[in-house]
């Protein structure tokens, strides 16, 4: 592990960040325990302190779900409430976990920690099978716009690590997922997170099963592609002019790619003034770049001595987002006050900054029958709904499902400035 975080090779890794889902007491915080304690990922004062615990809790194991509980609340109720990352790394790929809380009053810290993740860890109690809150996670997954899904039947050993019971299991997912989203790549793994069965080493117990355990699956699951790069977009974070003779006339337009490849002697348009230009070069601290993609991080210089700000945007000439002001959203509502028809909210859409009103409210979504309700259209704390948003100026938005920067959004509260809502554009 210290050859891996000493070496300049780490920088450069690929990152793939997971979320875990499932229903209360499915072993989330245990399966992440289980896998940050076989990879070698726990610090020697982490491991005494989890030690001590269990022995004060009476356990007869070593409780891995204390790993990830870090609020006492947690520690005491053995649940998960709050959003807990945990980083670490294996010598093929970086990771940041979210360990996200399965209860339903918790589903806006759900959507927090999935936001930006490339995979999901779905757990199943392999003594239930699929219920109810499985298909809750798996579709807030779903519409979250995560492109893999791995689903981990655990609890194995309290079934006799028998077969029938995992293709049972599978294929009732499959059949949901077949329905609501057939496009998205599926795993299953059967696993034991207490023991440690296809955690990060092969299990013993299940000889049947060879398709790589979870460490593996997560070590190898292509994640390049995850990222939009059709429509090249790149919001302005900040304009660069220093103060020195050497560089006294660039101009130079800081941000990370949201999509898309841009390259010198690109056509591209600025929004929302429509003036075109071209670029003339893709600067980074080492030097400069032929072409760059999505996540990278880079300054823009382009031909003409246009005003841009923070807030606009660069795209292609001849590809251009969808301008406007009348925004269709599914939202999730993460404030204990309803949405207020007659309040005006800020809407944070990349970097650009607008004033909104929720116009109309399509349905409320049950999150546990997915029935879509249009008669009682009140908008409670954690629920997700369809809803309309008319916005001051227009916003150049792309579908959530093309593109998960340019297609989401959060609205905050002007009085507060709490974040009262997270948006994905339909």
């Amino acid at each position: 592990m210290k050859d891996i975080f000493s070496s300049k090779a780490y920088l450069d890794m690929e990152l793939l960040r997971f979320t875990t889902a499932g229903s209360v007491d499915d072993g989330k915080s245990t399966l992440i325990g289980r896998l940050l304690y076989d990879s070698k990922s726990i610090f020697e004062d982490q491991l005494d302190a989890v030690k001590r615990a269990s022995i004060q809790k009476g356990n007869e194991h070593l409780n891995l779900a204390l790993f990830t509980d870090g609020l006492r609340a947690e520690r005491e109720q053995g649940i998960t409430i709050d959003v807990a990352y945990r980083y670490f790394a294996t010598p093929k790929r970086k990771f940041i976990i979210a360990d996200t809380p399965g209860h339903i009053q918790y589903t806006r810290n759900m959507v927090t920690g999935a936001s930006t993740a490339n995979a999901a860890i779905v757990l199943i109690d392999a003594r239930n099978g699929v219920i109810e809150q499985t298909y809750r996670h798996a579709y807030l997954a779903s519409l979250l716009g995560i492109p893999h899904i791995i689903v981990c039947i655990n609890k194995m050993d309290l079934m006799d690590y028998r077969q029938d019971v995992f293709l049972n299991i599978a294929g009732d997912f499959q059949k949901f997922a077949d329905q609501v989203f057939p496009k998205t790549d599926i795993r299953f793994i059967p696993i034991s997170a207490l023991h440690g069965d296809n955690v990060v080493k092969p299990s013993m117990n299940m000889p049947w099963f060879n398709e790589g355990t979870l460490l593996q699956v997560l070590e190898t699951i292509p994640i390049s592609q995850d990222h939009d790069l059709v429509h090249p977009r790149f919001p302005v974070q900040y304009v660069i002019r220093p103060e020195s003779d050497k560089y006294h006339d660039y101009r130079g337009y800081a941000g990370r790619v949201a999509g898309g490849f841009f390259r010198p002697g690109d056509q591209i348009i600025v929004l929302p003034s429509h003036l075109q230009s071209e670029v003339v070069s893709i600067d980074t601290f080492n030097g400069p770049l032929k072409e760059t993609y999505p996540p990278m991080s880079i300054t823009l210089t382009i031909k003409d001595d246009l005003d841009i700000s923070r807030g606009d945007m660069i795209v292609s000439a001849s590809d251009l987002p969808t301008e406007s002001s009348y925004i269709d959203i599914m939202i999730c509502w993460m404030n204990p006050r309803p949405p207020q028809f007659d309040v005006r909210y800020v809407l944070k859409h990349t970097t650009r900054e607008v004033r909104c009103i929720v116009k109309e409210v399509d349905y409320v979504l049950n999150i546990n029958t997915l029935e879509k309700i249009t008669t009682n259209k009140t908008i409670k704390m954690n629920d997700i709904a369809r809803v309309h948003l008319q916005t001051t100026q227009p916003l150049f938005i792309d579908p959530y499902t093309s593109n998960r920067i340019t297609g989401s959004l959060i609205l905050i509260d002007e009085s507060t400035n709490e974040t009262v809502a997270a948006g994905m554009i339909l």
